[in-house]
């Protein structure tokens, strides 16, 4: 019919089967325990490179998964790479340690009742739209399946351990994020 409208949607091949999401590669990491109840209501943006500033080695998975010198830094519970491909290394009903010490609207111990999704990149580089596209994605089924993570129960690192983290950063764009969220 001329008169109308096509308007393309876009099918979000995510969705959360059994905690763990359906087309991400797993990498088992052994960096979680239980969570002290069943409760997931927020969701923590991050970000990391190794080394800084240096994409697409192998280093990450082999960190989050014990295979490199660990001392330095925190696990978590997801990374989408600079090519927008996700890497899921503990699923989403585990407590993944990437918070550490952490504050949210009051809240301590935010890892008891958070996700973490982690991007490949630093606070200080543009991140790719590929990466934004597969977010979008990820945070859409995992809002989906855990509904007590709304929009606004998103973060980043930055926000809930102010004085020790930094990530996502000053470049990400955090509009860009909540414009594209489904209702």
């Amino acid at each position: 019919d001329e008169g109308s409208i096509v308007t393309q949607v876009q099918v979000n091949p995510y969705q959360v089967q059994d905690h763990w999401l359906n087309h991400a590669k797993r990498c088992i990491s052994p960096n979680y325990n239980q969570r002290p109840n069943d409760e997931i209501s927020l969701l923590v943006i991050h970000n990391i490179s190794l080394p800084p500033k240096q994409y697409g080695g192998g280093f990450v998975e082999d960190f989050f998964c014990n295979k490199l010198d660990s001392s330095a830094h925190s696990y978590f519970t997801e990374i989408i790479r600079r090519d927008g491909s996700v890497i899921q290394f503990v699923p989403f009903d585990k407590r993944a340690w990437h918070a550490g010490l952490s504050s949210y609207a009051g809240r301590e111990n935010c890892n008891d009742f958070s996700i973490g999704i982690e991007l490949e990149g630093c606070d200080d580089e543009v991140y790719e739209e590929l990466q934004y596209d597969a977010l979008l994605h990820v945070t859409d089924a995992i809002m989906a399946e855990y509904p007590d993570i709304t929009a606004d129960r998103i973060t980043g690192h930055e926000f809930i351990a102010p004085r020790r983290k930094t990530d996502p950063g000053r470049v990400f764009k955090w509009q860009r994020l909540f414009r594209g969220l489904s209702e």
